[in-house]
């Protein structure tokens, strides 16, 4: 799911460093264990009279009072197009804790294990979403699990059915599947009180080094040190993606064969205060959602737009509104390869932010873009507003039948049933989340070099969908434009019809599922 900071926030929707191993994880690496059941203390009704021991010696602790239930294991039967898949399922937690050995969180995960394989040659992917503040659900139930909701753009409402169905497209055909839900998210939960511990967790670094550690910690539980290993991230998983790698590599001692990154933002910088980059990369986008309006559309039709945007349009943007040739020049341009009205566009300069591109695309219709998927459509429930008061229509439907779908899943057909509530997409988190680093926007391109140059085994995958005005495709292939020679060889890059959630199209998600298993086969 999509990234959202406060510079890059619409419509109320949240998005979707250096290897750093701070010490209120130093010891977290204890399993999680069953939780105690309550006792009567002694002296009272149920108890042995006579003796003294006090309320707080019989009942849990408040960390297993606030804390996830013993983990779930379930045996699992999946019916699929030339093929039945036998796999194991378990629907559990690890639990965090500082250097004084204290409990911090309990981080839920969900696996799926195919039966009768050797551990010590069978892959194991991690996958986790965006955000920060979304759970794995869109991975799970969009993706790569075994079970899959339909998210399929305008016909999906709030209402739609949340139930799931067998996944043709699932990876666990060559690979295990271990998605993991970050502290906030899904139902993993602080079992700490306390400003610090949140400070810790809800920040670049803290994120990275407990994803990293509960990877360790699930390999060594489950005895899977000798399995080769992927790591998948999507949206602001294109952060933390190469900082979980590299954390893994010097800090604790696992190697990663792939990173796997759906519609990753690797670099805030070009989103961020008056950065001429912003506009660079969501040309391409605009003129794509233009022309699907027209008939299908796929990358190979953009080269016009590509050379455009990398060419005349960034030389005259640099040339700023001070030259009023290269502004008029520039803003018909836009106007004829996007269709909005050249008038707007010369009042603009054809520099149109995302937030002004979706209101005025299709306005004369009183309609507004999806931000996650330019292609979906939806009214504007104030088209006569001087400001834009809008959600996003490619997103705001998903959230009740996905959160149905991921509760039913791991409570009907996993046998887990954690109390409190499944936050499928938390905006606190987001909130919360400290960005860091001073004046330095956040960005993951540091250590996706690092990651290449220490292992030469190493290789990545980019997806992205060419509807995506959250993460454009075209601000990821400027960045690894970027990289060294040695890098580019092990880094593919492919384009899809679709927005940000590009595998809710059928061919894309088939297609894409493809390069996945090309990569764990290489």
């Amino acid at each position: 799911m999509v990234m959202g900071l406060p510079a890059l926030r619409h419509a109320g929707l949240v998005l979707a460093v250096s290897a750093f191993a701070f010490a209120g994880f130093a010891h977290a690496d204890d399993p999680p264990q069953p939780r105690p059941e309550a006792t009567a203390p002694t002296g009272q009704k149920g108890g042995r009279g006579g003796s003294s021991q006090t309320a707080a010696q019989a009942s849990p602790s408040a960390a297993e009072q606030h804390g996830l239930p013993a983990d779930a294991t379930t045996n699992q039967m999946l019916d699929l197009p030339g093929r039945t898949l036998a796999f194991t399922a378990i629907a559990g937690s690890i639990r965090l804790f500082d250097d004084k050995r204290e409990p911090q969180a309990d981080i839920a995960y969900t696996s799926y294990e195919l039966d009768g394989t050797d551990h010590a040659t069978r892959p194991v992917t991690f996958l986790f979403n965006g955000g920060p503040g979304a759970s794995s659900a869109w991975l799970q139930f969009g993706s790569a699990g075994p079970w899959r909701l339909p998210l399929d753009g305008e016909a999906l409402s709030p209402s739609a059915s949340p139930e799931v169905k067998p996944n043709a497209e699932t990876w666990l055909d060559f690979t295990d599947l271990v998605f993991i839900d970050p502290v906030g998210t899904g139902y993993s939960r602080f079992v700490a009180s306390g400003e610090d511990v949140r400070k810790r967790f809800y920040s670049i670094d803290g994120d990275v080094s407990s994803i990293a550690l509960v990877i360790r910690r699930w390999l060594e539980k489950h005895g899977r040190l000798l399995s080769p290993k992927y790591v998948a991230g999507e949206s602001y998983g294109g952060i933390r993606g190469p900082k979980v790698v590299r954390q893994l590599q010097i800090q604790y001692g696992v190697g990663v064969r792939g990173l796997i990154l759906l519609s990753p933002l690797f670099d805030f910088r070009e989103f961020t205060g008056t950065s001429l980059l912003q506009y660079v990369a969501t040309l391409p986008s605009y003129a794509a959602v233009a022309r699907e309006a027209k008939g299908p559309v796929t990358r190979a039709d953009l080269a016009d737009v590509e050379a455009y945007a990398r060419g005349e349009f960034l030389a005259d943007l640099v040339k700023g509104q001070a030259d009023k040739e290269a502004t008029n020049r520039l803003a018909d341009k836009v106007a004829a390869l996007t269709g909005i009205d050249q008038a707007v566009s010369r009042r603009l300069a054809g520099r149109f932010d995302v937030g002004e591109f979706r209101r005025e695309f299709d306005r004369k219709n009183g309609k507004v873009t999806g931000r996650y998927d330019a292609s979906v459509r939806g009214f504007d429930p104030y088209p006569d507003s001087s400001s834009s008061r809008f959600g996003d229509p490619s997103g705001d439907a998903l959230q009740a039948p996905l959160t149905s779908a991921a509760v039913d899943v791991l409570t009907r057909k996993l046998n887990w049933r954690p109390d409190g509530s499944y936050e499928v997409l938390n905006g606190a988190v987001e909130r919360a989340w400290d960005f860091g680093h001073g004046i330095t926007p956040p960005q993951s391109v540091s250590e996706l070099r690092q990651i290449l140059a220490t292992d030469p085994k190493l290789n990545v995958l980019v997806g992205h969908g060419l509807f995506d005005l959250a993460t454009p495709y075209f601000g990821s292939q400027r960045v690894l434009d970027q990289l060294p020679a040695f890098a580019t060889p092990r880094i593919k890059f492919v384009v899809y019809p679709g927005g940000h959630m590009f595998y809710s199209h059928d061919g894309s998600r088939q297609a894409f599922r493809g390069e996945v298993e090309a990569l764990v086969k290489r």
